[in-house]
């Protein structure tokens, strides 16, 4: 082994442990080559597949060429650098027909404040490592595709419902990457372990999960409470909310890897802020401006603006039978 392979090797494993020092819950690393590598290829073919048949729905940001190939994003990239962050809070929503239903992933502060501070001091920390070193991080925030590399650099494998699953954590964890010019020595690969299970498939009201792994983003209850932007949803999604109105976790609260190895997040930024895991909705209905500004400070929920509030909740409300027209009127004059 030459002197400069024994210096990366001493410094990814550095690196792996500053990860765990300042948060971080899984880590691996992916090797980039000059050239795209099959599995890179197969997930371009799939991805082009995706949006060939419209399963972006709105989302046009997901055509963004960069996406299929990494070297785009940064042409000196020599290494992909993924963590994981477990957001996983024991909380438990009340089964009452009144109260809305948020996904897990909004319960606390915005997570890409808290996985950015994160990355950035990690980013940090390995410039500071010589002065020809560049690093940029992303979550969620790039045209990265972030669960293939999270598999490649082995943290987990993206399940039935498009999302990764841990073994530690299941699939309650938040994504991060680092591109660096370093050449780091990869992980191994994650393989599925979903095996023979659909129950993610069977549970999806809409039937959104088309295939395994496939998700039709214009049947998804998550895609239209937090993306679609129009003044109604679509009926098949609207009868089918089941009280969710800012995402959806069904898919993985059916899922067994959750049941059984969710555990609770060391991370008291994403503790539930008040009022988020009970929302009465009638009270959301008829949200203001001043009461969403109240309810949801730094919060990735402020992406869910008051007026989609009040749809979704209306809806929700609609589907037992509510009609909430005329204090909605009252609320927005």
């Amino acid at each position: 082994m030459s002197d400069s392979q024994q210096v990366l090797n001493s410094l990814r494993t550095q690196l792996e442990q500053q990860a765990a020092a300042v948060g971080f819950h899984r880590f691996g690393v992916v090797a980039v080559n000059s050239e795209a590598t099959a599995q890179e290829q197969t997930m371009q073919t799939r991805l082009q597949q995706w949006l060939g048949q419209g399963y972006q729905a709105d989302m046009a940001w997901m055509a963004n060429p960069k996406r299929q190939d990494i070297r785009r994003v940064m042409p000196e990239v020599r290494s992909v650098i993924c963590v994981a962050l477990n957001y996983y809070t024991p909380h438990q929503r009340p089964e009452g027909a009144e109260y809305g239903k948020i996904a897990r992933y909004g319960w606390g502060r915005d997570y890409h404040r808290v996985i950015h501070k994160k990355l950035k001091q990690l980013s940090l920390w390995l410039q500071a490592q010589g002065d020809d070193i560049t690093a940029r991080y992303y979550a969620d925030t790039g045209p990265v595709q972030d669960k293939f590399w999270a598999q490649e650099a082995g943290l987990g494998w993206v399940a039935k419902n498009g999302n990764v699953i841990t073994r530690d954590y299941g699939s309650w964890v938040f994504l991060g990457e680092i591109l660096t010019n370093l050449s780091l020595s990869p992980s191994k690969p994650h393989t599925s372990h979903c095996g023979t299970c659909s129950r993610c498939i069977e549970a999806c009201p809409t039937q959104a999960i088309r295939a395994p792994g496939v998700v039709d983003a214009s049947r998804c209850i998550a895609y239209h409470t937090i993306e679609n932007r129009g003044p109604q949803l679509p009926t098949q999604v609207a009868n089918h909310l089941h009280n969710w109105v800012a995402g959806c976790d069904i898919c993985q609260d059916v899922c067994p890897w959750n049941q059984r190895f969710a555990q609770p997040t060391d991370v008291a930024e994403f503790e539930p802020y008040p009022g988020n895991v009970a929302p009465p909705l009638e009270d959301l209905a008829t949200l203001t401006e001043q009461e969403w500004n109240q309810q949801f400070p730094a919060s990735a929920l402020r992406r869910i603006k008051p007026a989609m509030w009040r749809r979704n909740a209306a809806a929700a409300l609609a589907a037992q039978g509510v009609d909430m027209s005329a204090q909605q009127s009252n609320s927005e004059s």
